[in-house]
């Protein structure tokens, strides 16, 4: 529920442009993205806490979140804002396979947060890139869990190229209806229907970045899961039996002292 609750506030903090025409600014969201991110915050800390309260998520799985996005946050560097390389998003589509959609959620959203921090990407896009991240992850973690082998790798594949793409077309729109200029078949027209916006933003994105930027963030995400996806999961995997994530207590019984068996 709160997974769901978190997903559709997202949504509607990319598209509500479309039902309500925003004010023409030099830079989108300069005003509201404070706000936004005063309130992603605490939509994280609320899936931690249902997480943790529903069993989902302990003590040893919340620190191995950390770990993880600390490790997300310093590969992000290593190809970010070149010709669409992202060497953030395997590890994210890879760990939420494994953990879960609220696990895979809450490590989109924070290894972004990190990153930021860590190469002074803190903008009004932020909180945008937060949730869409958290969704890649999310969308991992709900991935049919029956599938192995050789199989699992290529559904895994083939889900890191539809992200890549799902998280190009919607990060355009945090921009688009403030930025994409006036009277042109690619701008956004205040008061429109939204299913003819949703056309002219279509067209934008596919000339904008679909053959890029979004094409070489597909193609990052397809080498590195062929490559070091098998290893990487077998990793994680043994971490996660070694951890004994939300193994039960078992309490046996009093065992007698030494002086109540001499007593005895």
């Amino acid at each position: 529920m709160v997974l769901a609750l978190a997903s559709a506030a997202g949504l509607a903090m990319f598209f509500w442009p479309l039902f309500a025409a925003p004010r023409p600014e030099a830079m989108a969201h300069s005003a509201d993205a404070p706000l936004i991110f005063v309130v992603a915050m605490p939509v994280l800390l609320a899936v931690v806490a249902a997480e943790m309260t529903s069993g989902g998520m302990d003590t040893k799985a919340l620190a191995l979140l950390g770990v993880l996005a600390a490790l997300n946050a310093g590969l992000r560097p290593l190809g970010a804002g070149m010709m669409g390389i992202e060497t953030v998003f395997f590890l994210l589509v890879l760990a939420g396979r494994v953990f879960g959609p609220g696990f895979g959620f809450l490590l989109g959203g924070i290894s972004l947060f990190a990153s930021a921090l860590l190469t002074a990407g803190v903008g009004p896009w932020l909180p945008f890139q937060m949730i869409s991240s958290a969704w890649i992850g999310l969308g991992a973690g709900l991935l049919p869990r029956g599938v192995t082998g050789r199989a699992e790798i290529w559904m895994l594949v083939g889900y890191g190229v539809l992200a890549a793409y799902a998280f190009g077309f919607v990060m355009n729109m945090w921009f688009w209806p403030f930025t994409a200029g006036v009277g042109t078949q690619l701008s956004f027209v205040a008061g429109a229907p939204v299913l003819e916006n949703l056309q002219r933003f279509t067209v934008f994105t596919l000339y904008t970045s679909t053959w890029n930027w979004d094409t070489g963030r597909a193609l990052t995400n397809t080498v590195a899961i062929l490559l070091a996806g098998p290893a990487v999961l077998a990793a994680l995997r043994r971490a996660s039996r070694r951890a004994a994530f939300d193994a039960p207590v078992a309490f046996t019984g009093p065992r007698r002292s030494g002086w109540a068996r001499l007593s005895r």
